[in-house]
């Protein structure tokens, strides 16, 4: 009786040893995400109607205030923000004026969102042939001297709360202190648009929780007291 719970003891133990070692961490997957996004950073990428023609130029949040907080697209530059891990391209700085300190105010955004570790475009609300919802998402924003809060407020099933629910991730926030969040006016004005590389703990729930980084390509602007729903 004594071998034989000896030897059951013996095999739990094994199961046990094996099972941690199957067992992946949230350092080990930090160190993929780590990866991917290092990956990401060095390949030519290929991302829905975004074509990079070379890989990616970091550069500091320094390099970035000296050049009038603008990067340059034609050499494929993000500016790093050590802070958060977040890196952003200004495609368009946009019409209009920033969202201003202490005003609340509701933007529509229309996006993509690459799943940079598994290599796919993940959700998007531009092309009907990978969502459920072509209606822009509505974003209420506060800014609270430079510190952004957001959340998503349409009254209709947008592919962001469909997915994801209300929260807004951390990661979407960051652009607005940056760019202008105007509605277009004339022909030869174009509204806010930036690329963003989000890390998992600025990113949705779902990309929190199962620690994985997503590149976005996401417009900002103003909603209209008489809004539409294109």
């Amino acid at each position: 009786m004594r071998k034989l719970l000896y030897n059951l003891c013996f095999a739990v133990a094994v199961f046990a040893l094996f099972s941690c070692n199957d067992t992946e961490t949230y350092a080990d997957m930090k160190k993929k995400e780590n990866a991917a996004i290092s990956e990401f950073l060095a390949r030519n990428t290929s991302v829905s109607q975004s074509v990079f023609n070379k890989p990616i130029s970091v550069i500091s949040e320094t390099d970035f205030t000296n050049n009038g907080e603008k990067t340059d697209t034609a050499k494929n530059e993000f500016v790093l923000f050590e802070s958060t891990g977040i890196y952003m391209q200004i495609v368009r700085k946009g019409p209009g004026e920033k969202v201003k300190n202490g005003e609340t105010t509701v933007l529509l955004c229309r996006f993509n969102e690459y799943n940079i570790l598994t290599d796919t475009l993940q959700l998007t609300n531009t092309d009907s042939r990978y969502s459920v919802s072509l209606i822009p998402e509505e974003l209420s924003v506060t800014n609270s001297y430079g510190s952004f809060t957001g959340s998503f407020t349409s009254l209709y099933a947008t592919a962001m709360t469909s997915a994801y629910g209300t929260a807004a991730p951390s990661g979407w926030l960051v652009p607005l202190r940056y760019i202008n969040v105007g509605r277009q006016t004339s022909e030869d004005e174009e509204i806010a648009k930036v690329r963003i590389i989000v890390p998992s703990t600025q990113g949705h729930q779902y990309a929190s929780a199962s620690v994985y980084p997503c590149y976005y390509e996401i417009t900002y602007q103003r909603k209209d007291s008489k809004e539409d729903k294109e």
